[in-house]
């Protein structure tokens, strides 16, 4: 170990550095940074382990910034660790940038995760914990490594950590170490104004091994950190006391320390003076840019320590590789990114099922083919029919990682959370579910899955408001075009950030999840019918291979004779109402009608002009039927065009009743579509 001397010299340092790309960018958080400093800097300097050569090493150890406010601390390290160039420091949160205001996944720059909401990033940690027992279960121990988060005041405050908390310890999450900045301090107040917890109490009952230290003192983070790393049963939580602005001086050379006011502007606005405290952190206020000597051989002394380290892990693996080839072909396979290679044609699905049912089949294909498969649900598998996938596989377990299932409990927010983070840490497939409705509990978890563009798989069944007599609470209105949202939104590589799917049988169930398991870019959202759903008429013989045609977005499931006279549009089961209602438009009034089967609007819009002309052609009078609010197609049937939903919550009664009332059977589109067409 180096002297604590050094150790607080480079502290010191990041603190400079923090207090001066703040400066510099007239915008950010540095008072937190500053008090965290220690901690990041022993983390980088003496326990992280990754291989310098190689960012992407599958065993490297990582780590998960929760406040992604404190990216100036996180940047320093990377600056110091050589991932970073000083050019980039002083660039800190402007256009184009390596070192945006909250920090931005980049594996080859040594960010494991996008944070900035808080509470998520460490609940992706325990994500991480899970996905490396998982794999170290089925290839061994000696690919085991830690994983470190980092979290503050605010997202320990914030819901989703009681769900992080809780798992962690049920799991007996030994690999995961947390570290809790604990500054007193926070936005606008003072942590105690609005939190008397004992925080220590909570971590206990949810059977964590709890440490509490002084969080600006190197040798107690070593020890705790020491000890952290050889727990064998429990994460552990490291309560390390700060201080807010460490280091911060006022003109007359008292100190500005623990103040509210540095933790969300530059210092100087907060009433700082700067020559005074870079002076004191034993910088040069005219060039405070600079890395210490000493600091710069720490860390290089460092590199070379991890470079002989993880040649020496790397050489053990490819002697475990020798002796096991079967296994290190399919750690490699696990690794590739690939889709998995599946013949859906062979799923064979019962006819006229609800679609979560029809979901249920495939996933019970998918945990026989797919070793490197986790699915969870809140509380709700055999509802949602992610059972489909426990049924062939078991839950996990304290200790034992065996199985490919998470019991989340009602964590809709925590669970999804923690399948962003396996995603994260690379080498499997995660998919999620609950009801739709409750979707809304989940909406920053998967807008942070698109950001990262995070191939996620998001289970949501009781799609609409035939789940009846459970009521308006129960029934989802407005989540569908809430979420098609983000198939309107670009992420960074300019793809659609979201594929969402809802499917109008159960053939399309199976070709629905076809895509989402080939989807490997971006989340995809899979939404499901509680009620059973008609097959839609073959008009090749081959249901599934009608089906197919979804893989476009948007297809023709009824072609007219000749031109039609209007084209019906729908998604889910609302396709099969409207074969029902052209059965009378064309027996009654003689119509040519064409009906769409829209699975995924932002997929269609990727299409061609040409086929999306054939499949909506316009001067065509169009109408949509969605059970949902009118907004959700109503791009599809263009501004003349006619779309009949629900402008208002539902009620509680069984679902045919609301079908009545509602206006969703064969009689009321009939009636509506005439009315339409001026017939």
């Amino acid at each position: 170990m180096v002297d604590i001397k050094t150790l607080n010299r480079a502290s010191d340092n990041i603190r400079i550095l923090t207090a001066a790309m703040v400066e510099k960018a007239k915008s950010g958080h540095p008072g937190g940074a500053m008090g965290g400093a220690d901690f990041i800097n022993v983390l980088y300097s003496q326990f992280l382990n990754y291989d310098p050569a190689d960012s992407r090493w599958i065993n490297r150890d990582r780590f998960f910034l929760d406040p992604g406010h404190m990216s100036p601390m996180l940047y320093s390290a990377l600056l110091l660790i050589g991932n970073l160039e000083m050019e980039d420091i002083k660039n800190f949160r402007q256009w184009g940038s390596k070192t945006p205001g909250h920090p931005e996944a980049d594996f080859d720059k040594g960010i494991e995760n996008t944070s900035g909401p808080l509470g998520q990033g460490h609940t992706m940690a325990v994500g991480a914990a899970i996905a490396e027992r998982f794999l170290a279960a089925r290839f061994g121990e000696w690919m085991s490594h830690k994983i470190y988060t980092f979290i503050s005041d605010g997202g320990i405050q914030e819901e989703i950590s009681q769900g992080a908390g809780r798992i962690a310890g049920t799991l007996g999450l030994s690999n995961l170490i947390m570290y809790y900045d604990a500054n007193n301090i926070q936005l606008s107040t003072k942590v105690d104004e609005v939190s008397s917890e004992d925080v220590a109490a909570k971590y206990k009952a949810w059977n964590w091994n709890v440490i509490s230290i002084d969080g600006n003192d190197a040798q107690q983070i070593v020890d705790a950190l020491t000890a952290a790393n050889a727990e064998k049963s429990r994460p552990t939580l490291i309560i390390g006391k700060t201080i807010m602005g460490k280091g911060c001086l006022k003109a007359d050379g008292s100190s500005f320390e623990n103040q509210v006011s540095t933790h969300g502007q530059p210092l100087s606005a907060a009433g700082v003076d700067i020559p005074s405290t870079i002076k004191n952190l034993g910088g040069d206020p005219e060039n405070p840019f600079v890395v210490f000597p000493e600091v710069a051989e720490l860390y290089a002394n460092r590199r070379e320590e991890l470079l002989k380290m993880a040649a020496q892990k790397k050489a053990e693996q490819a002697e475990w590789a020798k002796k096991n080839p079967e296994l290190a072909a399919k750690l490699e396979k696990f690794f590739s990114g690939k889709a998995p290679e599946i013949d859906y044609s062979k799923i064979e699905q019962k006819p006229n099922q609800a679609t979560r049912v029809g979901s249920a089949t495939v996933l019970g294909a998918l945990a026989e083919q797919v070793e490197n498969m986790i699915v969870a649900s809140a509380d709700l598998s055999n509802s949602d029919k992610t059972d489909g996938f426990l049924k062939k596989t078991k839950p996990f377990e304290h200790g034992d990682f065996s199985g490919a299932f998470l019991n989340a409990g009602v964590s809709e927010l925590t669970m999804a959370c923690i399948m962003n983070g396996i995603a994260l840490h690379g080498g499997l497939f995660a998919a999620c579910g609950t009801f739709f409705v409750f979707s809304d509990y989940m909406k920053p978890a998967y807008r942070m899955s698109a950001l990262m563009r995070l191939p996620v798989k998001y289970v949501w069944s009781h799609d609409a408001f035939r789940v009846g007599e459970d009521g308006p609470t129960h029934q989802p209105i407005e989540q569908e075009a809430q979420v098609r949202l983000l198939e309107h939104v670009k992420n960074h590589k300019g793809k659609n950030s979201m594929l969402v799917l809802r499917p109008a049988d159960v053939h399309e169930a199976t070709v629905a999840w076809k895509m989402a398991m080939e989807n490997i870019d971006t989340p995809t959202g899979l939404i499901f019918s509680r009620q059973n759903v008609n097959d839609l008429p073959s008009e090749s013989g081959n249901r599934y291979k009608d089906a197919l045609q979804a893989e476009k977005g948007a297809y023709i499931v009824k072609h007219s004779d000749g031109k039609p006279d209007v084209v019906l549009v729908a998604s889910g089961s609302e396709v099969s109402t409207l074969f029902e209602g052209a059965q009378m438009l064309e027996s009654q009034k003689g119509i040519k009608v064409q009906i769409v089967s829209a699975i995924s609007e932002g997929l269609f819009r990727n299409q061609p002009k040409d086929y999306q002309e054939a499949v909506l052609p316009t001067g065509v009078p169009t109408y949509g039927l969605t059970a949902g609010v009118p907004l959700t197609v109503r791009d599809l049937v263009g501004a003349n065009g006619r779309v009949h939903g629900l402008d208002h919550f539902g009620y509680s009664a069984p679902y045919k009743v609301l079908d009545e009332k509602f206006g969703f059977n064969a009689d009321f589109v009939y009636n509506d579509v005439c009315d339409y067409l001026n017939l």
